[in-house]
């Protein structure tokens, strides 16, 4: 396998591949595509560590953080890919906004250009994708605002010219920040979805695990006409997605929309459910959800990652009550896999692997050339760290990171 390594910092988790002893560096071998690997020095805030490219999909053992070529930076957790590009909702100094990655012949890797959001807030830099040319984003200076942008290029067009604030504002002396599109934006059917946020929170903790009602709401904008439609609701559940590039929902195969709510009041989780919106639908599918407590019979935890496939919901929780205590939300290696059979909804734990840290603003399952990966983050067992291929229940490791923390793993073209 050659392999071509650059690094840079993101932020999250470090993920560190050492090449195997008959891999060799080959910069001057020319790919369309290479596969990039992320990971976190260190478990803090601003998430320090590495990123590399391979001409070939990595296996075997390695180290990240010691290639000759290694970059380092912050924010290095987590990114989107859309048809190879792929996108981050932080640069490597630990700004909001959109930051595209460019990747040359070389396997080289460089920010290219970014639109800068406002950076006091969480979810600032949200977006989605409807094309090449269009996309929808967040910027928390305008929080009642939907910006649209050209992903391609990577600018401000314009936005969405509608009132929302005037819409769907509500009077309530709990409500200390409101505002559409903060941890969930999704375009389905021609129709964008946008969550609604009714926070009780300040500063920083503006529209984190503090919602005030216990329904979620999402408003359903039209974008052939670019007008709002309505509102629909997600009940008995808080806190839908999250505030960074792990989006928190999937697509099945038939177009079905699966999204992910970590339930609360507060970061604890407690209600935590997937809810569906079928794919000729535009409401919520009422006659299914997955609750956290379908899958244990304490209702103390979250789901955190999800990814739909043929039927099945891979899901990603908590095995252990949870804390804001050390060794357990964020670091410790209390978070397990099952399969989920949509319509029969047998639930399967998968085997072959050891429980793992939280993976935060990473992807926990998804897809790669048609093979299912599944992250996992031990490390106080020896050889455990890296990622797993999933085949109906059973995982196999496939990559083992000897240092730091895996925190990402797709694959992207070259400019």
């Amino acid at each position: 396998m050659k392999t071509r390594f650059i690094f840079q910092a993101l932020a999250f988790s470090l993920f560190g591949f050492t090449a195997c002893s008959d891999d060799a560096p080959n910069p001057g071998n020319e790919t369309e595509s290479v596969y990039l690997l992320q990971t976190m020095s260190e478990v803090t805030q601003l998430k320090p560590g590495f990123m590399s490219s391979y001409t070939e999909f990595p296996s075997g053992t390695f180290a990240n953080a010691t290639q000759p070529s290694a970059f380092q930076g912050q924010a290095n957790e987590g990114w989107r890919t859309r048809n190879g590009n792929v996108y981050k909702m932080f640069n490597a100094s630990f700004e909001r906004g959109i930051h595209k990655l460019n990747i040359s012949a070389q396997g080289s890797i460089s920010y290219g250009t970014s639109i800068l959001t406002g950076n006091t807030l969480n979810g600032s830099g949200n977006f989605v994708i409807e094309n090449d040319t269009k996309g929808y984003y967040w910027d928390g200076n305008e929080p009642w605002v939907i910006q649209t942008f050209n992903p391609e290029l990577v600018q401000k067009t314009g936005k969405i010219d509608v009132d929302f604030e005037t819409i769907l504002k509500r009077n309530d002396s709990r409500i200390t920040f409101q505002g559409i599109g903060q941890h969930f934006l999704a375009i389905k059917g021609g129709k964008l979805y946008a969550d609604v946020v009714y926070s009780s929170g300040t500063g920083m903790a503006r529209g984190m695990f503090n919602d005030v009602f216990n329904d979620v709401s999402i408003a359903v904008i039209d974008l052939a006409t670019q007008k709002y439609e309505k509102t629909i609701t997600i009940p008995n559940t808080q806190s839908i997605a999250f505030v960074n590039d792990n989006e928190m929902y999937s697509f099945d195969t038939n177009g079905d929309l699966y999204i992910l709510c970590q339930g609360g009041p507060g970061a604890l989780g407690g209600r935590s459910k997937i809810a569906r919106i079928k794919a000729a639908e535009t409401d919520i599918d009422t006659s299914w959800e997955l609750k956290y407590s379908d899958i244990y019979s304490v209702d103390t935890g979250k789901f955190t990652g999800l990814l739909a496939k043929n039927g099945k919901l891979i899901v990603f929780s908590n095995s252990v009550p949870l804390s804001l205590t050390p060794n357990n939300i964020n670091t410790g290696e209390i978070w397990k896999y099952h399969v989920v059979d949509i319509n029969s909804k047998l639930i399967t734990p998968v085997e072959g692997l050891e429980l793992s840290t939280n993976a935060g603003g990473a992807y926990a399952a998804f897809e790669i050339d048609g093979r299912i990966i599944l992250r996992v983050n031990a490390p106080s067992k020896a050889g455990v760290t890296g990622y797993y291929e999933l085949n109906g229940t059973q995982a196999k490791q496939i990559i083992h990171v000897s240092d730091g923390h895996v925190a990402g793993f797709t694959k992207a073209n070259v400019q």
